[in-house]
């Protein structure tokens, strides 16, 4: 998730990897030591099999490349699949100390959280606890049309409501004092009042009040914070012990430097210490390459949920008519055919996703939410990734 409206304006191996591109050790992609199979993550390989040699240079190629561009100050990338893996790093953590990117840092993760969001809420649903089709009002008063609005629009992104980072006074009120908090239902009264855009359920909008609200509902549902829910019904289950929504600016060591441009004045700043809460539900958590190495194929294969319902999930309706593969179903997109989410939010990019065609899972991450058109997390690695080696499922 990006904070919209800012500018001021949202392969293991046991060898070393060729270095490609570069003599600059900031931009030669390195390598993690092996690790062994993790519950749902992808095993058709032996653990730490590296892919094909020309396949490993060419995805070194990838990320000196992106990193040289000088739009990507680090990037770490990991692929496990059936014929092997891949996990590297390029660039630096930190710009200042040019400390090199590693692949075992602690991440913000971005709109990635809300597929967990969701995720608990569908166990809850699963439980028996909530339908998908209860009007929100049941749950949280004062939304615009909520006795119209059910959770199923709200976590599929149809409901219409506006999203509370593009009303005027956010991003100021924010920019103020990035590192304060704001709670939920401060973000959610943004916009109330506000009529939904369209009818509730008839088309598909991006809003992060979607997801607020959800974690709002769950809330209300199981007196519990949302962090403590996240934790028992869906991170503890699959063994995802450095995936948390945090309480405040706290994120773990060791951890890239974020840097970003969306400031006031466009310069950039370093956001490693921004409070993520104005994101919460929608965009707050962190996480790690290996945690989410295991989370892309169990939110893909419902792991955790009953057949029935992750079908219901997966049923992705399109973004637009020139969508070109792109759809969102209950908490995730599904992007010709890689299904997962990506996240943005100041000094930090995700894109966690997996191809169930192919049983192959990929995670990138870099540290700076800074772009343009052509330069950014998904243009610069992941796109030419996916079009190197599933070029019929190209991640656009």
């Amino acid at each position: 998730m990006r904070l919209t409206g800012l500018a001021l304006a949202a392969l293991l191996t046991t060898t070393t990897l060729t270095a490609c591109g570069s003599d600059d050790p900031d931009t030669s992609p390195s390598t993690s030591p092996t690790s062994s199979p993790t519950a749902g993550a992808s095993t058709g390989a032996p653990a730490g099999q590296p892919l094909p040699a020309g396949v490993t240079a060419r995805l070194d190629k990838i990320l000196a490349r992106a990193v040289r561009s000088g739009d990507l100050p680090g990037v770490a990338v990991g692929v496990w699949g059936k014929d092997g893996e891949y996990v590297a790093a390029a660039g630096v953590a930190d710009r200042a100390t040019r400390a090199p990117m590693r692949t075992d840092l602690f991440h913000r993760i971005g709109s990635v959280t809300k597929t967990f969001t969701v995720t608990a809420l569908l166990v809850l649903v699963d439980q028996g606890r909530l339908d998908l089709d209860d009007p929100v009002d049941r749950y949280v008063d004062g939304v615009p049309a909520g006795d119209r609005i059910t959770l199923r629009q709200l976590a599929g992104m149809t409901s219409g409501l506006d999203d509370y980072t593009f009303t005027p006074d956010f991003v100021p009120d924010y920019l103020a004092d990035p590192a304060a908090g704001m709670e939920p239902a401060s973000l959610v009264a943004r916009i109330k009042g506000t009529a939904p855009r369209f009818a509730p359920g008839s088309e598909v909008a991006y809003s992060n009040t979607n997801t607020v609200l959800l974690g709002m509902v769950i809330e209300k549902i199981t007196g519990q914070e949302l962090a403590e829910v996240i934790a028992e019904l869906v991170t503890a289950p699959l063994g995802l012990g450095d995936t948390v929504l945090p309480t405040g600016t706290e994120i773990p060591d060791p951890h890239a430097r974020g840097t970003t441009n969306q400031t006031a004045d466009g310069s950039l700043q370093d956001v490693t210490d921004w409070n993520p809460s104005w994101a919460w539900a929608a965009g707050a958590m962190t996480s790690t390459m290996e945690d989410l190495r295991i989370w892309a194929p169990a939110l893909a294969k419902g792991t955790l949920l009953s057949p029935a319902l992750q079908a219901e999930r997966l049923r992705a309706r399109p973004l637009a008519e020139d969508a070109d593969g792109a759809g969102y179903g209950l908490g995730l997109f599904d992007v010709n055919g890689w299904i997962g989410h990506n996240g943005s939010l100041p000094g930090y990019k995700t894109v966690v996703v997996y191809l169930p065609e192919a049983d192959l899972t990929l995670v990138a991450m870099t540290n700076t939410d800074a772009e343009d058109e052509k330069h950014n997390l998904a243009g610069s690695v992941v796109s030419p990734i996916t079009a190197l080696l599933t070029p019929d499922h190209v991640y656009r």
